[in-house]
């Protein structure tokens, strides 16, 4: 993780020495061509303004040879979205009970407007429920050509169904499949950030923001630090009520390591992973990246064991992945494509195992208005 930090920290720098040479030179050229006095008071706003200008520019720094810069200052764009979970839980005594939960999938659509890189929108639920209104997902993600940012929220609700259990050798779970199970709830809370190398000839934007066009087939590999905050609350006994009447006359018994009432895991990561933009025709792209990252997991709750609570706590290094992929036509007029952000968590515990998996589909059309200047005088 240091060294993952101190490649991040010495990249930004090096990106800042570039920006502060670049500037050293339009003064002194300005200085002698205007032959402005060095004890002029009004130049020092001027350069402070103009490092700031040059540092936000610097994220985007393009070579124009594989990608075409935005060409309009505003967009419209209608996209409806598909949100998804999949949570299973993992005793890791002999048997090795284990136990999967999954929603309902939940469908939006909305329409979003843009200004420059300023861009939001209204989705509403189709086929709601009356949990929906438990539920609260926020999932951001900010692409830059050289800096990416994911944000990320979420608070599930009491609609999962149980998907898949295997509760020992020779007992017959089918019975349990698609039941309603609103005895756990998930928490998600965190962010990523990362930087991509081969900013200048590869670009993320115009596989998931449509705000440039990939010419010519390019990858990158990436480098990030990430945090995450998880909760798990699980209600055992409902588990074992449900099994109990479901399996019969078959015996169940819940594994002791399953029982506990309430989970919470924290974890700060360092990941590495590649991405590349593949144009097979004209004006079309396919994008697919991942990032794999290793974190360092530190997590508390309580388990109930022999009729008494007791405390637990450990630390480990678990995997997390991020996968994006992107189908994407921009005429940079018109253009339409759909998109896939899925995530996977796993926490190992010497009692037990998590494996949270979570993400998003996108489908989507819009529109770009308002020529820049500097395209219009062009024409």
């Amino acid at each position: 993780m240091k060294r993952a930090l101190l490649i991040l920290a010495t990249l930004w720098l090096a990106s800042l020495h570039a920006f502060s040479e670049g500037i050293a030179s339009d003064t002194i050229s300005h200085l002698t061509s205007d032959s402005i006095s060095l004890n002029n008071a009004p130049e020092q706003p001027t350069k402070k303004l103009s490092l700031i200008r040059r540092i936000i520019r610097g994220f985007d720094r393009l070579d124009e040879r594989y990608i075409e810069p935005q060409h309009y200052v505003f967009t419209v764009m209608l996209q409806s979205t598909y949100t998804y979970d999949y949570f299973t839980l993992r005793s890791r005594e002999r048997d090795e009970q284990s136990v999967s939960f999954a929603p309902d999938g939940n469908f939006k659509i909305g329409p979003y407007i843009g200004w420059k890189w300023i861009f939001g929108g209204y989705t509403f639920t189709l086929g709601s429920t009356k949990y929906s209104k438990t539920k609260t997902e926020i999932d951001l993600s900010i692409y830059s050509s050289q800096v990416g940012v994911d944000l990320f929220y979420r608070r599930t609700g009491s609609d999962y169904k149980l998907s898949d259990a295997h509760l020992g050798p020779g007992i017959d779970t089918r019975p349990l499949e698609g039941l309603p199970f609103n005895g756990i709830k998930v928490g998600v809370t965190g962010f990523n950030v990362y930087y991509i190398f081969n900013h200048g000839r590869f670009s993320y934007p115009a596989a998931f923001s449509q705000s440039t066009v990939q010419k010519v087939s390019c990858g990158s590999w990436m480098a990030g630090l990430g945090y995450t905050k998880n909760s798990l609350d699980f209600d055992y006994e409902k588990l074992q009520t449900i099994a109990n009447t479901r399996l019969a006359p078959q015996t169940v018994a819940i594994d002791s390591s399953l029982m506990f009432k309430s989970a919470k895991y924290y974890d700060i990561s360092a990941s590495c992973g590649y991405a590349y933009n593949w144009v097979f025709a004209p004006r079309w792209l396919f994008c697919a990246s991942g990032q794999l990252a290793l974190a360092y997991k530190q997590s508390s709750g309580e388990t109930l064991e022999r009729n008494h609570s007791e405390s637990f706590s450990f630390t480990k290094i678990s995997p997390n992945f991020i996968g994006r992929f992107g189908l994407v036509y921009n005429t940079m007029r018109w253009y339409a494509g759909a998109s896939a952000i899925v995530r996977s968590n796993y926490y190992f515990e010497s009692r037990f195992s998590t494996n949270n998996t979570f993400g998003s589909m996108n489908v989507y059309v819009g529109y770009n208005f308002g020529l820049k200047k500097k395209y219009r005088q062009k024409k």
